[in-house]
């Protein structure tokens, strides 16, 4: 799927925000310690205008890196403490292919991906990271993965009636979402002005079903997993999918790997991988067991975002 890098956003305004969505307070213990044993092998990055030799050290290593932010379902630390998500199953496959056996997690905050990738503290950001203007001055993005709009997370039977950000705005109902997601910009353009955050969509949910807010917002895949999980009798539901709003135009934010911008050679060897997965279908089912639907899959290019 970080701000001030955001996470996400599509946001032309802010242009940075994007959601840190956690696997709750085990999964984060964990988190900190893969951190803390991944940090230790740093491979250099190319300080040439050649495209980087960075693909070919991966092969003599026999492993890659992955930055990792927490969030479900894009990459996370399972309660089996194992690296999951939609972006490590999509690294695992495409870095075989280009001969590169092993993955390892370095998890962090969704906000310190970016400097983690330039510090060398791994090789690649692989945590469904939204492309837009500002961040493509500081990494180069493969081509996106998936295509994401919004959901909401209401009451059973949604008594308030929310299906847009202009519902919440003209009932003034209480919304919540995460800190520092894209969809505060989303919210805030639609007219919302009560708008409290959480530090993940569970205690989202669980705030929802005690009536302290109305209504919880975050990127449809997510709501959409919570919600399941959460079960019948939960109390709660998710709405349909939610189009966002900026400058009156609509947003369908898209995600991908991200490299250091030197390293052109490997995030050319990684697109040529994924549209190979994009072609025969094989990266849908990769995605699919962590939400992903044939709707969310996208052609859209990195440079489509990077240069509206």
């Amino acid at each position: 799927m970080a701000p001030p890098q955001g996470n996400n956003s599509g946001s032309t305004k802010s242009g940075l925000r994007r959601r840190s969505l956690l696997a709750g307070a085990a999964a984060l213990g964990a988190v900190g310690a893969v951190g803390a044993t991944s940090g230790c092998s740093r491979v250099a990055t190319a300080d040439t205008e050649d495209g980087g030799s960075l693909l070919d050290q991966l092969r003599a290593k026999g492993t890659v890196t992955l930055g990792l932010a927490g969030e479900q379902p894009y990459s996370y630390i399972g309660t089996d403490g194992k690296m999951t998500g939609s972006a490590p199953a999509i690294a695992r496959r495409i870095f075989k292919e280009l001969g590169v056996d092993h993955v390892e997690p370095f998890a962090t905050e969704f906000n310190s991906l970016i400097t983690g990738l330039n510090s060398l503290q791994f090789d690649v950001v692989a945590a469904g990271m939204y492309i837009n203007e500002e961040r493509c001055g500081q990494v180069v993005f493969a081509d996106p993965e998936y295509q994401m709009l919004d959901a909401f997370i209401v009451k059973e039977g949604n008594p308030k009636n929310l299906h847009t950000y202009k519902d919440i705005a003209k009932s003034g109902a209480k919304m919540a979402t995460g800190i520092a997601w894209a969809e505060i910009d989303y919210a805030k353009e639609a007219g919302v002005k009560n708008i409290g955050t959480f530090p993940d969509q569970l205690a989202g949910l669980l705030a929802v079903q005690q009536g302290r807010i109305d209504v919880f917002v975050g990127t449809a895949v997510t709501v959409f997993n919570a919600v399941e999980q959460a079960g019948k009798g939960s109390g709660i539901e998710a709405t349909k999918e939610v189009q966002p709003y900026v400058d009156g135009k609509p947003v369908t934010d898209v995600g991908a790997f991200a490299f250091r911008t030197p390293e052109t050679n490997l995030r050319d060897a990684f697109n040529r991988e994924l549209h190979k997965l994009k072609k025969s279908g094989e990266l849908l089912e990769i995605m699919r067991p962590f939400g992903f639907t044939k709707d969310q899959m996208t052609t859209t290019r990195a440079e489509e975002k990077c240069n509206p």
